[in-house]
């Protein structure tokens, strides 16, 4: 089993936002990417999408845009982003999921095979440029919802059959700013022993690297415009 990942696909079927107006590159990009999909993935595999799913702005607008990733080979795990305005309800978001490949996390996780996936939205860290006094009580509820998340890991132990269990991290934001690598977030990941960690929200020509690693964590950039609407092998 393969873990890959991909971010802010930006869907809109129903929603009148062309991604064009951002760059000739988005041209065509959902049709780019499920090229890229079907050459990579098989069903056995994991694909983790880290939030600004679909622009619709009510649930049943953003799961004709779900629906368009019901073809596609793989079981996804989906957090919100900060453009998800229709993820309202996560106990009816998961009622209506197209079918059972699909997964959705919200300050809690799911293990599928040897892998156990935390994930939560997160929120601008410390050091970004403009960071306020709301962006701090909102990064300081973020971080508390992560620390639900880990909790809710506890219940699956440590070990997964004969090995590890490798805890892999979602997150909307970047986890880190570029002026302070040493966030809430990166703590608890360190702690609760993740290994990996999957983001988005950078885009355009805002420069973040996009494979970073930081005491024993690798830590991914996975826009889609970043990684040439392309989805980037984690494990």
């Amino acid at each position: 089993m393969n873990v890959y990942a991909i971010s802010d696909l930006h869907l809109s079927a129903t929603a009148d936002k062309p991604m064009e107006v951002f760059g000739g590159n988005w041209q065509g990009h959902f049709e780019k990417i499920k090229e890229d999909w079907l050459g990579k993935v098989k069903d056995e595999d994991v694909v983790l999408i880290c939030g600004d799913i679909s622009w619709a702005m009510k649930m049943p607008d953003a799961l004709v845009d779900l629906r368009a990733l019901t073809p596609l080979p793989g079981k996804k795990v989906f957090i919100r982003g900060n453009h998800d305005y229709w993820w309202n309800g996560i106990t009816k978001l998961r009622a209506a999921a197209p079918d059972e490949s699909f997964f959705f996390l919200q300050t809690d996780c799911v293990q599928i095979g040897e892998y156990l996936f935390v994930g939560s939205r997160g929120w601008t860290c410390p050091g970004s440029p403009d960071f306020s006094e709301q962006d701090q009580k909102l990064y300081l509820r973020e971080a508390e919802r992560f620390r639900l998340a880990f909790s809710a890991a506890e219940k699956y132990g440590e070990k997964y059959a004969d090995g590890e269990l490798k805890k892999i991290a979602l997150v909307h934001y970047p986890p880190f700013s570029l002026k302070n690598s040493d966030t809430l977030f990166t703590e608890l990941f360190e702690r609760n022993g993740v290994c990996k960690a999957v983001f988005g929200h950078i885009h355009g020509t805002a420069y973040f690297p996009l494979k970073t690693e930081k005491n024993g964590i690798e830590y991914y950039l996975t826009s889609c415009d970043k990684t040439g609407f392309q989805l980037v092998k984690i494990d």
